[in-house]
């Protein structure tokens, strides 16, 4: 015998169909966005280091050595006039790379830069950087304090200021940009070989290596869950439930995730591992190479010495 509820018909989708449509996406729904936004970002990148560009076709020592010595000089470096030509040497190199400079300029300045810009707010005012007077904020007059902390008469924004807050800002943006070319034209797997000729203890390597791999593996698994859920879900739960329900989704996963890594475990030693992954490709260190790292030595040397004022410009 047919229940009464399953002979009703509903000319309107239930609530569990219309519940995102014309409202805020809930923050699993939103969660679940961002993993394929995620996925399709690594898929661009490793298209972008797959492609015939300038940086693509240097060793990746070279670059892995390269980039890291070009940070640690713009770290260095105060002067604006040099961080500004050498942020647009990334912006040419990304280009001559074959990487589309508006996807660039986005992973580049999405949060870091912007972060820093925030942090160095401050900085602006003449309270922390005294100096020439170029906007007027308040006028507080004499003995004016903030609590144990004496303030000065009128609140400026001083022009010192600003210069630092935009050396400070341009010199983290440079940074990032280099960080950013270097693994947008570097394969993930040569970038982590690269890593071990280079001394980087291999446990480190490995770690990060197989964290990069299974990171795609969990963030499936999270999705196939929440699909699974929302397609036997007839109405929601209430809030308690779904507590209840995201913890026991989180102790199957833990519970998984240990299963899998010790069958991955086995698996690799049953094939012959003994703590190293070998890459079948080989490095080979052609002209372009010792050019490109000369290149950057020198550049890199040159910012270093006229941020410690041996060199005059």
């Amino acid at each position: 015998m047919i229940p009464e509820w399953m002979q009703k018909i509903e000319a309107a989708p239930c609530a569990c169909c219309t519940a995102s449509i014309g409202k805020k996406r809930g923050f699993v729904q939103k969660a679940i966005s961002d993993i394929f936004t995620f996925f399709e970002e690594c898929l661009v990148n490793d298209s972008i280091a797959k492609r015939k560009g300038l940086l693509q076709s240097l060793d990746p020592r070279v670059k892995l050595v390269s980039m890291v010595v070009l940070i640690f000089a713009v770290a260095m470096t105060h002067d604006i006039r040099l961080l500004a030509i050498v942020y647009g040497l990334t912006l040419v190199f990304a280009y001559l790379s074959k990487v589309e400079i508006v996807f660039f300029l986005k992973r580049v300045w999405v949060f870091i830069p912007i972060f820093a810009g925030i942090i160095m707010i401050p900085v602006i005012f003449n309270v922390f950087t005294p100096g020439d007077a170029l906007v007027t904020i308040a006028n507080l007059g004499p003995n004016a304090h903030l609590g144990p902390f004496a303030l000065p008469p009128v609140i400026t924004i001083t022009v010192q200021g600003v210069m630092v807050a935009l050396t400070f800002v341009l010199r983290v943006a440079t940074c990032v940009s280099a960080a950013v070319l270097l693994f947008l034209t570097t394969p993930r797997d040569l970038l982590f070989k690269s890593l071990r000729s280079l001394k980087v203890p291999k446990v480190y390597v490995l770690t990060m290596d197989m964290c990069y791999r299974y990171i795609f593996l969990f963030a499936d698994t999270v999705r196939d869950f929440y699909t699974a859920k929302k397609s036997r879900s007839l109405k929601s739960l209430p809030m308690i439930e779904e507590q209840k329900w995201v913890g026991n989704r989180i102790g199957y996963t833990l519970i998984k995730a240990l299963n899998m890594s010790e069958k991955v475990h086995q698996a690799m030693i049953s094939r012959g591992f003994n703590g190293d992954i070998k890459i079948l490709q080989r490095y080979s260190i052609h002209n372009r190479d010792y050019v490109a790292c000369v290149s950057v030595f020198a550049l890199s040397i040159f910012l270093i010495l006229v941020s410690q004022n041996l060199v005059k410009i």
